[in-house]
């Protein structure tokens, strides 16, 4: 669940970020940003924002309130890492039905590095392995 702080809950600032954001669009979703909410213009040192839309078109309520889930999981996980003031409308295309998290995951990064609100290629939960020096000894197991 995504705080409060951290929704987009009126309909005027769904509003305002698809009419004045940026979008970028995939196969399962689109991703709508608006990095400086002109609304908010006092209150642009907030925390990132995001928003869902998950139409009937998706399916039944059982499966948009799982595509709605998969969603917000994901996105909480990036809202730490765009810029304060960011809001996002993250709306899901009838593909996002049968699609799996790490599909999800993937397109939802690729749009954010296509607005520019991600820089790194690499996914963020993959840490670089640390590389052990040419010159030490091997490691043959325990040391007792």
């Amino acid at each position: 669940m995504l705080p409060a702080a951290a929704r987009l809950r009126r309909s005027e600032d769904f509003r305002v970020v698809l009419r004045r954001g940026s979008r970028a669009g995939r196969r399962r979703l689109v991703v709508h940003a608006l990095t400086t909410d002109p609304s908010g213009a006092a209150d642009a040192q907030s925390a990132a924002r995001a928003g869902f839309v998950v139409s009937k078109a998706v399916g039944n309520s059982v499966v948009r309130h799982r595509v709605s889930r998969r969603l917000r999981h994901l996105v909480s996980a990036k809202l730490g890492t765009l810029p304060a003031g960011t809001s996002l409308v993250v709306r899901a295309l009838p593909p996002s039905s049968t699609a799996s998290s790490a599909e999800l995951g993937s397109d939802l990064d690729a749009a954010l590095r296509r607005l520019g609100l991600l820089s790194s290629r690499r996914p963020a939960g993959d840490v670089p392995r640390p590389t052990r020096p040419a010159d030490a000894t091997p490691d043959h197991g325990s040391a007792v």
